[in-house]
């Protein structure tokens, strides 16, 4: 039988073992939502690293370095620019279309032109630098071809040009000339508002691009 004392006792036993009842199911709830970011967290590095992105291919341009290596034959070893025209000149075999290849398929290339002379059929094709032109002209400091081995902007093209010529340069109507798979596409650019630093959304070149900056109408 409870004495008084041990009466008193007892809801306070009560509320200690609620208490800790409610801790452990806090806990345990905690521990199942930590869980679930553990697993969730997991998923998304295993869709990010389970092969489901791929990577952009490498697509042989104009102005591009490129170490050609024969490891059969290192005399044949030599390091080409790709031309204008998209070829580059190898020793006894000539001229070879590169532009638009990759890099993997100039090497099949490579190994079916000089299969007779190759002791073993592997050849090594590694882009040292890529640089693209593009082409500045009229109202800029120093008009004419701008090389470049990163993306780069209209803007930046003609800071690389000089800038503007500042008295008689229209910044607001810049034309950029783009010829691809032959068709022509004209574009007009406001460059001055990145100049004054307002907003705008940057435009990109590809290669060969003319930037033409016309002349400001005056009246006088």
């Amino acid at each position: 039988m409870n004495t008084p004392n041990q009466l008193k006792t007892i809801p306070n036993r009560v509320r200690s073992c609620w208490t800790a009842v409610q801790c452990i199911c806090l806990l345990l709830a905690l521990g199942a939502v930590a869980g679930c970011d553990t697993t969730q967290a997991a998923k998304a590095t295993k869709q990010a690293t389970g092969g489901t992105v791929h990577e952009e291919k490498i697509i042989l341009r104009e102005g591009d370095s490129l170490k050609i290596s024969f490891p059969g034959s290192s005399n044949f070893d030599t390091v080409q620019q790709i031309r204008r025209d998209g070829k580059i000149t190898m020793p006894l075999v000539g001229e070879v279309d590169a532009v638009g290849l990759t890099p993997e398929q100039l090497q099949e290339k490579l190994i079916n032109l000089y299969a007779p002379q190759l002791s073993t059929k592997e050849v090594t094709v590694t882009v040292q630098s890529s640089t693209f032109p593009v082409f500045v002209t009229c109202q800029v400091v120093r008009p004419g071809k701008v090389l470049s081995d990163h993306p780069m902007t209209a803007l930046e093209a003609v800071m690389e040009a000089g800038g503007f010529v500042e008295a008689t340069a229209n910044m607001k109507a810049v034309k950029v000339i783009r010829h691809e798979n032959g068709v022509v596409q004209n574009f007009t650019l406001n460059l001055k508002l990145a100049l004054e630093g307002n907003d705008s959304k940057p435009f990109y070149l590809k290669p060969s691009d003319i930037i033409y900056v016309p002349e400001r109408f005056s009246m006088f």
